[in-house]
């Protein structure tokens, strides 16, 4: 069936109501648009597992600070279109900020612990912003899975724990990261990066291969896994560290390398040029 573009909350309820009174499952795949072979590939998968498949593109104003880049974040529906019509998507939720949030909004949601730490250090209030829309999400569409990337490591937890605390009665299906040929993660961010940027962007990829190999030959030790992943950075000049995280990877705790976990999680957020770029590796401790 053709595409169809939704942007109101009452259309999209009315058009999945069929769907549901016939039992049909129904896949989400949350973006904020200017989708890429990475979205494409939760589109793909939530095309396999469901009947309806319905993909959002908002750039939620909650999740970014008032320094950040709301107003710059890339935006191409046509192209989001075309690149959903091809993959098999149904519906895409493309609601205006006022269809969201029509008033000032006063209810958040907040996953204390998970938010605040790491990531959320660096950027106070993403996670509730994060956590509020998806929660909104969930509740006017309110489907069977939702499939989200784990490349955004952390928010992957966080909506996790969310689902699990309230109750949702939904499935959240990571997919593993996507990556062009010479390891870079696909992000949408990716086309902020000049050439000479984008030439050295790989270095966060090759900085998590080394900890992960450190990790293989049986480092637990968290201050020398960050150090690999340190000692690779420090051999590109245009990557600036902001972040680097060892952690358990379902808590996100800090790793006790007396009582190490059975996965450590990687999570880095490092800026080429003004780029801030994330990448992540969950490795398995043998």
């Amino acid at each position: 069936m053709p595409l169809e573009t939704v942007t109101t909350i009452a259309e999209l309820r009315e058009r999945l109501r069929p769907a549901r009174r016939t039992g049909k499952s129904v896949g989400l795949v949350p973006t904020m648009g200017y989708l890429h072979r990475g979205h494409a590939t939760l589109v793909d998968r939530a095309r396999a597992e469901n009947d309806i498949v319905v993909t959002s593109v908002f750039v939620n104003p909650l999740q970014f600070a008032p320094s950040e880049d709301f107003a710059r974040y890339p935006r191409d529906l046509d192209a989001d279109r075309s690149l959903l019509g091809a993959h098999g998507a149904d519906i895409v939720f493309a609601p205006p900020v006022q269809e969201m949030y029509p008033q000032p909004i006063a209810t958040h949601v907040e996953v204390e612990g998970l938010s605040v730490r790491l990531e959320g250090e660096r950027r106070p209030g993403h996670f509730r912003g994060v956590a509020t829309v998806v929660g909104k999400l969930f509740n006017i569409v309110q489907p069977d899975r939702a499939y989200f990337g784990e490349k955004d490591y952390q928010q992957l937890q966080v909506i996790r724990r969310m689902v699990a605390d309230l109750s949702f009665p939904l499935e959240i299906v990571g997919v593993p990261t996507v990556r062009d040929v010479d390891g870079l993660a696909l992000s949408s961010r990716n086309i902020y990066l000049s050439p000479t940027e984008r030439a050295a962007a790989p270095v966060l990829s090759r900085s998590l291969a080394a900890a992960a190999e450190a990790i293989g030959g049986g480092t637990v030790d968290p201050r020398k896994i960050e150090a690999a992943i340190r000692a690779v950075l420090a051999t590109e000049p245009q990557a600036e560290p902001d972040l680097i995280a060892v952690a358990e990877a379902n808590t996100l705790e800090p790793v006790d390398p007396k009582a190490p976990p059975p996965a450590i999680a990687l999570m880095i957020a490092v800026r080429v040029g003004r780029t801030r770029l994330i990448d992540q590796r969950v490795v398995a401790v043998p």
